[in-house]
């Protein structure tokens, strides 16, 4: 069953992926030339999605919305992971007094409700794409890096990075030698894991006005420009991107939810005595 879901979803990822890919390219049409003779027009042959309130084609403004959510949620998952394992890692390694500051920094954080400090963010930077980046990377870090302290701090009290410390080896070389591979597992499924969420966070960032400018196809953008063509009629331009939005998280949870019982299985229970 599980084999079945996790086949599933990778179909659905690769559908969805070339669809965003190959679609802006090849399919004949600019997704940002208007015709409003074509305005709201409802699926059919000649448009599959319809057209939006403008009488662009929502089959090629989808496409490019996917790719640019996409790719903004990649590049959020990624900052977010690479500072969280940095901070889990010298918290860890540094001890002391860096330990208890980072921690009550990453304790911060955590607090803070991460949309409206990720509006804060974008408010200042406003229509720009790096700080829709910077927004989502900088509020989700904190449990990766709370994930990378505990293993990290279980690693050194293994025999054979005692031994190495012994040795003369330096954080630097325990890092990069001995711990980075042994969290390598969490921070890739930490990355995948973290993919649904930033698409979401993009998504409402968009739609509440704080994200991608207008002009810009994101799924947000694209669900924000649905609520006057809804009130017309235009259900499509809200069902499609809605549907796609829901489609590729679920499609990429059931991908991350796989790969973390894969490169983490659970460990064996102790037999009682």
């Amino acid at each position: 069953m599980a084999e079945r879901r996790l086949s599933l979803a990778l179909s659905v990822l690769i559908a969805v992926l070339a669809y965003a890919v190959l679609v802006p390219w090849f399919g004949g049409a600019d997704d940002r030339l208007t015709d409003f003779a074509d305005a709201r027009q409802a699926p059919s042959g000649q448009w599959w999605f319809g057209t939006d309130s403008a009488g662009r084609s929502l089959f090629v403004r989808i496409a490019a919305a996917l790719r640019t959510s996409l790719v903004v949620a990649a590049c959020a998952a990624a900052l977010s992971t690479v500072l969280g394992v940095l901070v889990g890692a010298v918290s860890a390694l540094a001890g002391g007094w860096v330990d208890r500051v980072l921690m009550r920094i990453a304790d911060t954080a955590n607090a803070l409700p991460h949309l409206l400090l990720g509006i804060v963010i974008v408010a200042l930077f406003r229509g720009n794409v790096l700080a829709v980046v910077l927004s989502i990377g900088l509020t989700h870090w904190v449990q990766v890096a709370r994930i990378v302290r505990a293993e990290s701090l279980s690693l050194c009290e293994r025999d054979y990075v005692s031994a190495a410390v012994l040795a003369g080896a330096s954080r630097t070389h325990l890092f990069s030698r001995h711990l980075l591979p042994a969290v390598a597992p969490q921070a890739l499924i930490a990355v995948v894991l973290l993919l649904p969420h930033a698409i979401w966070h993009e998504s409402t960032l968009s739609f509440l006005g704080f994200g991608l400018p207008p002009h810009e196809p994101s799924l947000g953008t694209l669900l924000a420009e649905a609520r006057t063509s809804l009130l017309l009629g235009g259900w499509w331009t809200l069902v499609f991107p809605a549907g796609f939005l829901v489609v590729t998280t679920v499609a990429v949870a059931v991908a991350g939810s796989s790969l973390r019982r894969r490169l983490l299985p659970p460990k064996p229970s102790r037999m009682p005595r």
